[in-house]
């Protein structure tokens, strides 16, 4: 009858190797580090992310006032056609607004995506891109497809407030 008082303690030994709950939640040992997730969510040795500039609307390298012509950047009368300002999710335009809906491609100073635009009573959608150029000091506005502008257009960066 031995082996009764051995299967009374298998249940205590089984707990045993499960080991302590009470260490449940805590962070693991500095030995068992988590393997490093890949930006496209594969796993790997934890690369940088594909996105450099951090966030994912338009990159801060095109944030700000663009002017076609010297005379946007400068107009107090509010005739500034050639005027554009960018920010995280938007291009602005004299009598239209460009909203940021899908991202094509995107690094720290250019983004392709779909924009949706309103105007004038109107709405419409187009496939542009924006690009840094000239050390940062201009901006290229491409667009594509059905009823886009035929050549690009080159955008001078505006003086800031202090500048000015």
């Amino acid at each position: 009858m031995r082996s009764i008082p051995f299967l009374a303690a298998l249940p205590a030994l089984a707990l045993a190797a499960c080991g302590n709950p009470a260490n449940e939640g805590e962070a693991p040992p500095a030995s068992e580090e988590a393997m490093p997730v890949e930006p496209d969510g594969g796993i790997g040795d934890g690369a940088a992310p594909l996105d450099t500039a951090g966030g994912t609307g338009i990159p801060a390298a095109l944030h700000g006032r663009w002017g076609l012509v010297a005379a946007d950047c400068t107009s107090t009368r509010g005739d500034a056609k050639g005027l554009i300002e960018v920010d995280d999710r938007s291009v602005t335009f004299y009598e239209s607004r460009a909203t940021l809906d899908e991202v094509a491609e995107r690094d720290g100073d250019s983004i392709r995506a779909t924009f949706d635009f309103t105007g004038e009573g109107m709405e419409w959608t187009r496939d542009m891109a924006l690009a840094s150029a000239g050390g940062g000091a201009e901006l290229v506005r491409t667009e594509y497809g059905e009823g886009a502008m035929p050549e690009p257009l080159r955008y001078t960066q505006c003086p800031s407030e202090g500048d000015a």
